[in-house]
């Protein structure tokens, strides 16, 4: 999103980000925010606008709703006159919690509203097994599709997620796919390798093998630490960058393998994700085995493909199909020892790394540059308010 609040600026808009204290993914709030119920920024171009919220670190299913449900009050009676006029509203899913004070603020601000999906929830947490009581399931369904039938516009990051929200009674015309991508004047080829191979313990004869991003119920990391396993006694050191609630649970996996080969770190802010890729031989993109993550597209796949790296993804679906098309190795989700196979087949060729990582930029190069997929976002908008169509 601050990608796309950039550009939108950039092309001209006035833009204004309405948003909490920052505190994801691990709860705590810098000491420049703490006590503060607002504060009022500014950023490439835009405006940022933050509200009080109840900070919690991203796990505990009660604690992370609270946390969702108390910036749903702060960003209306707090940021409500604060974020000014608007022609068109997007609020970004998750948090779920979010769409009903964005519908409330632009019957406000007579603004038309855009829904944006980036996980279809509740649907995910029903088949991760996060929610199980039926009655609550059922009325979040019937938020959720409320939702979508009250806004003007739904904007989705994938064709999965729009076909099942168009079997679900959504109308078509109203549901427009704009796919998550790279902004390729950050993520590019060629960056000095020596700092993050530093920081991630890597020496000059090690392959390094990557995965940076959120460490999640979702990501199935530990099958990741399984495949190191595999790999002990070669030249491989496998690194992981980033927070989450699964995080324990995988430093547990870790230490009870006992592997000497993989290190556990702390998350690193977005102007350090660069610097951190460009230290990587090879980057990883696993989710867990589950239905449903056949239609989800990890946007580090862009930023991977960005910065010209060999890819090895353990994904199933429209994913899988994205990351073959850009050179990409891909296995079954949840299979360690085909995953440790392919990271070993890719350590001992360094020209096949390379034809690969050039294949990767050339293909995000033609589909996924965001700033033309922001331009493509920017021109729904602009039909909104124009009113020549949903």
């Amino acid at each position: 999103m601050s990608d796309l609040a950039k550009f939108w600026a950039e092309a001209g808009d006035d833009v204004t980000v309405l948003t909490g204290m920052p505190n994801h993914p691990t709860g705590v709030i810098p000491p420049e925010y703490r006590g503060k119920v607002r504060a009022t920024e500014s950023f490439d171009g835009y405006r940022v606008v933050r509200t009080w919220l109840y900070a919690t670190a991203n796990e505990g299913i009660v604690k992370k709703t609270l946390g969702h449900l108390s910036f749903m009050v702060s960003s209306v009676v707090l940021g409500g006159r604060r974020s000014g006029k608007a022609d068109v509203v997007v609020v970004s899913s998750p948090t779920f919690f979010s769409i009903f004070s964005a519908w409330l603020l632009s019957r406000f601000k007579r603004a038309k509203l855009v829904v944006e999906i980036r996980d279809l929830w509740p649907a995910i947490f029903v088949e991760l097994g996060v929610l199980t009581n039926r009655q609550a399931i059922w009325v979040l369904e019937r938020l959720e599709l409320w939702s979508y039938r009250t806004a003007d516009a739904v904007v989705v990051v994938s064709e999965g997620f729009r076909q099942n929200l168009i079997e679900r009674g959504i109308d078509p015309e109203k549901v427009h796919t704009v796919r998550n991508g790279a902004d390729l004047s950050k993520f590019t080829p060629g960056g000095d390798p020596a700092p993050g191979r530093d920081h991630l313990g890597a020496n000059d004869e090690d392959i390094l093998v990557l995965y940076i991003g959120a460490h999640g119920i979702s990501h199935g990391l530990e099958s990741v630490a399984e495949a190191a396993k595999l790999l002990e006694g070669r030249k491989i050191r496998v690194a992981f960058v980033g927070e989450g609630a699964a995080k324990p649970q995988l430093q547990a996996r870790v230490d009870e393998l006992g592997l000497n080969n993989v290190g556990l770190y702390p998350g690193v802010g977005r102007d350090e994700v660069a610097s951190m890729l460009a230290a990587a031989d090879i980057c990883l993109v696993p989710l867990r085995d589950v239905p449903l993550f056949t239609t989800f597209i990890p946007s580090k796949i862009f930023e991977y493909f960005g910065t010209g790296k060999a890819v090895v993804g353990a994904v199933r679906g429209e994913p899988a199909e994205i990351l073959r098309d850009g050179g990409a190795l891909v296995v079954e989700p949840g299979d360690p020892e085909a995953l440790g196979g392919a990271i070993a087949e890719l350590a001992e060729d360094e020209a096949r790394r390379s034809r690969m990582g050039i294949q990767g930029r050339t293909y995000v190069e033609e589909h996924f540059n965001r700033r033309v997929l922001a331009d493509r976002y920017r021109q729904i908008l602009r039909s909104l308010k124009s009113g020549s169509g949903k």
